[in-house]
C-alpha cells in the first residue's frame, strides 16, 4: 500500500512544468500587445502615416523591423499603432457580450419561467447562425466604422454568454446552500450577489478570455473586408488587406501583421485554457 501511495502522484508535476512556459509566453505576448495599444510611442518612434515612396516595399531590416509598405510607411510602426484600434474594438466587443449576455443569462437562469423558455429558443436560433455572418448583418444595419464593428461582434456573441451563464446559474440555483438561504428569508438579489455570482463567474470569465481571441479574429476579418476604419488608419485587418496585392513581391506585407494577429489569438486561447483548468481544479 505504501508503494502505491508514493508512486501515484508522480505524473502531475511533470504536466504542470510542461505547460507553465507556454502560459508565461502567452501572458508576455498579451502584455506586449497591450503595451502597444496603451503607449505605442514607447515601442516605435516612427510616424505610422508618414509615407516615403523612395523606401517602398523594402524587406525587414534593422531600420524597418517589419519592412515597409507600398507607400514606404514603416509596417512595424503601423502594426504597433494599429493595436490601439483593433484591441479597443475587441475589448469593447467582449465587454458588450459579457455584460449583456451575462445579465440576461443570470436573470433567466435564476427566475426561469415563460420568458426564459422564449429567450432560450431565440438563443438557439442565434447560435445556429455563424457569428461572423451575424456580425456582418448587424454592421450592415449600423454602418461602417471601428465602433460599429465592436458593437456587431459583441452582439453576435451575446447568445453564447447567455447560454453558459444560464447553465451555471441553474446549476448553483439548485444547490443546498442556496436553498438554505431561501428558507432563512434571504432576498433573491442578495443570494445572487453572495452565492450565485461568485460560483458562476469562473467559467464565464474563462469564456470571455476565449471569446477575446475570437473577437480579435472577427474584428480583423471585418476590417479586412472593408467594414472598419478607412485608410490610412493602421487597423490590423486593413494592413493585411492592403498587402494581399503584393504577396509575391513583398511577402512581409501581409505575413508579419498576420502573425501578430495569430499570436494574440493563440495567447488568448492558451490563457482561457489555463483559466478553465484552474476553475475545474477548484470546483
Amino acid at each position: 500500500m505504501s508503494e502505491l501511495t508514493l508512486s501515484a502522484p508522480a505524473p502531475l508535476p511533470v504536466r504542470t512544468r510542461r505547460w507553465r512556459p507556454v502560459l508565461w509566453l502567452s501572458l508576455l505576448v498579451l502584455a506586449t500587445v497591450l503595451g502597444w495599444a496603451l503607449a505605442p510611442g514607447l515601442f516605435s518612434s516612427i510616424d505610422p502615416l508618414h509615407a516615403m515612396p523612395a523606401h517602398a516595399l523594402q524587406p525587414p531590416s534593422a531600420a524597418h523591423w517589419f519592412g515597409t509598405d507600398h507607400l514606404g510607411r514603416d509596417l512595424y510602426s503601423r502594426t504597433v499603432h494599429g493595436a490601439s484600434l483593433s484591441l479597443r474594438a475587441t475589448t469593447l466587443a467582449v465587454l458588450i457580450a459579457l455584460l449583456v449576455g451575462g445579465a440576461i443569462g443570470l436573470v433567466c437562469g435564476y427566475f426561469s419561467g415563460r420568458v426564459d423558455s422564449l429567450l432560450m429558443r431565440l438563443v438557439e436560433v442565434l447560435m445556429a447562425i455563424p457569428s461572423l455572418l451575424l456580425a456582418m448583418a448587424v454592421i450592415t444595419v449600423l454602418g461602417f466604422g471601428t465602433l460599429n464593428i465592436a458593437l456587431a461582434v459583441g452582439l453576435s456573441s451575446v447568445a453564447t454568454f447567455i447560454r453558459l451563464t444560464r447553465g451555471e446559474v441553474l446549476r448553483w440555483r439548485a444547490s443546498t446552500f442556496v436553498e438554505a438561504a431561501l428558507s432563512c428569508g434571504v432576498g433573491h438579489w442578495a443570494i445572487i450577489a453572495r452565492h450565485i455570482l461568485p460560483h458562476a463567474a469562473g467559467p464565464v470569465l474563462a469564456l470571455a478570455a476565449l471569446e477575446f481571441g475570437g473577437a480579435v479574429l472577427a474584428v480583423s476579418a471585418l476590417s479586412f473586408l472593408g467594414f472598419g476604419a478607412p485608410p490610412p488608419q493602421p487597423e490590423w485587418g486593413l494592413l493585411i488587406a492592403e498587402g494581399r496585392n503584393f504577396m509575391v513581391a513583398a511577402w512581409w506585407y501581409t505575413t508579419l501583421p498576420g502573425l501578430v494577429v495569430a499570436a494574440v489569438v493563440l495567447a488568448a486561447n492558451q490563457i482561457a485554457r489555463a483559466l478553465q483548468k484552474s476553475w475545474g481544479d477548484n470546483r
